[in-house]
Order: C-alpha cells, then sequence, then structure tokens
C-alpha cells in the first residue's frame, strides 16, 4: 500500500507543480493540441517541462473561483487531509461539472480514502471529458494493478506512452509488468 500511496502522491506533486495561464476554452484547445504535439516531438530532456506545462493547462478552468478551490483540494491532499480534499473538489465537481481537474483530484482523494469505486467512477468521467488525460491513465493503471489486472495495467501505460513517449517512468512500469507477466506465464 506504500508503493501505491507514494504512486499517488507522485501524481499529485506532478499537479502541484504545473503552473500556467488562464486561457480562452478555443485558444486553450489549441495550445493543447501544440503541445502534446511538442510532447511527441520532445526529447529525454525536455519532455518534462512540456509534460508540465500540458497538466498546468489542465488545470486552468477559466474561473478563478474554480481554480481557487482546486488549489484548496490540492493543497489539502498535500497536507495528507483526503478527507478535506473530496469536499473541495466535490464542491468544485458540483459548480464545473465539465472540469476534469476536480474529477481527477476528487479521484485521488477518494482513493486515500480507500474509496475505489467512487474513485473509478471520477477517473472514467476525467477519460470522458479529457481522452488524452495521461495522469488520469496512470491512476487508472494503479488501481487495475491493485485489483491483480496486469494486462489492463500494461495496456493503459501503453496508451500513455502513444501521447507521452518520452516518459522514463512509464517506461519503467512497463518493463516491470512484462517481467511480471513473463514470470506468471512460466
Amino acid at each position: 500500500m506504500n508503493m501505491l500511496t507514494h504512486r499517488f502522491k507522485h501524481i499529485v506533486t506532478a499537479l502541484l507543480l504545473a503552473v500556467g495561464l488562464s486561457l480562452p476554452a478555443a485558444a486553450q484547445e489549441a495550445t493543447l493540441d501544440e503541445l502534446y504535439q511538442d510532447l511527441q516531438e520532445a526529447d529525454a530532456t525536455t519532455y518534462q517541462r512540456v509534460q508540465d506545462r500540458i497538466i498546468a493547462a489542465w488545470e486552468k478552468s477559466g474561473s478563478p473561483a474554480m481554480d481557487l478551490l482546486l488549489r484548496r483540494g490540492q493543497d489539502a491532499l498535500e497536507e495528507g487531509a483526503p478527507d478535506v480534499a473530496a469536499e473541495h473538489f466535490s464542491a468544485l465537481v458540483d459548480h464545473a461539472p465539465n472540469f476534469a481537474a476536480g474529477y481527477f483530484g476528487r479521484a485521488s482523494a477518494y482513493y486515500l480514502l480507500g474509496l475505489v469505486g467512487p474513485a473509478l467512477e471520477d477517473l472514467r468521467t476525467v477519460l470522458r471529458l479529457n481522452p488524452r488525460h495521461f495522469e488520469a491513465m496512470r491512476s487508472l493503471a494503479t488501481i487495475m494493478e491493485e485489483q491483480d489486472r496486469p494486462d489492463d495495467a500494461a495496456a493503459l501505460y501503453q496508451m500513455i506512452l502513444e501521447i507521452n513517449p518520452q516518459s522514463t517512468d512509464i517506461q519503467a512500469e512497463i518493463d516491470r509488468l512484462e517481467l511480471q507477466l513473463e514470470g506468471q506465464a512460466l
């Protein structure tokens, strides 16, 4: 469980490190498309910067009030208070139901509270709203592994690698799962 908690903390930390500018929705989507293209073309030294810019763009709702709710939820997660975080993220989801970052934050909080079913439902919503949300895919892969579904986890990691081909963390997860699956075949 400590390893899974560490992974989720890694995800939360990545969210907290991201900083970006608030853009109108149409311009933000164009910018995201450009950033995803940059991520495809990035090398081992630049992919992290591009990845962080994508995460920063995901976190901009276009509303200062909604961004504040997101920040409060993220702060509560960072402080080890997932119950408080879930409350902030639930308020965010209620007021901005099309803002995937609220669902992702709440999924993280629910997971840390041991509420896997609601976490899965929120991750499903994140991926419906943002099919390229590689952090939601990573969280889902973690849960799939926890549910003893390594093949599904490996497929999710492969999907992430298609979006973010330079991610050494994801490649390491794929390599680890391949070894595990090969061991099962013996």
